[in-house]
């Protein structure tokens, strides 16, 4: 069995994201989705709506992701390791660059493929922009 691994904050679920983690499965048998940590979050300054655990639950319940779990705010690479995937699935628009990551996993003597989705309606089906239309930011975000 081909396991693959994907990444992201989950927060307000729509079909990029959708999506995004059909594109990895195609790459595998089995699908662990890590679900990044409010505490993450709080650091890098963004705002979210649902809590880690409700992100985690609403992903565990779609038929494509096999597990999902949530990743450790103080070593992100601390998951790959312990759950050993053969293949990475980044998103079209995380911010990390493939070579920096694969060299990150090279120091730990972890070796496996890379690749990263391409995006879905990225004009209207991104995060950013869905918050922006659907939520009056100056109430929710203050």
């Amino acid at each position: 069995m081909k396991t693959v691994m994907c990444f992201g904050t989950f927060d307000v679920l729509h079909f990029g994201h959708l999506f995004y983690l059909n594109e990895a499965k195609k790459h595998g048998d089995y699908l662990i989705v890590v679900v990044a940590r409010d505490e993450t979050k709080q650091q890098q300054r963004k705002k979210i709506v649902f809590a880690e655990e409700e992100r985690r639950d609403l992903l565990q319940q779609l038929k494509v992701v096999d597990e999902a779990v949530l990743g450790y705010p103080d070593d992100h690479l601390r998951i790959i390791e312990e759950r050993k995937p053969d293949v990475l699935c980044l998103g079209y628009d995380q911010d990390i660059d493939a070579v920096e990551l694969a060299a990150r996993l090279q120091e730990r003597k972890i070796d496996i493929p890379i690749f990263r989705a391409q995006p879905y309606r990225p004009e209207t089906q991104k995060s950013s922009q869905l918050r922006a239309q659907l939520f009056d930011r100056d109430k929710l975000f203050p």
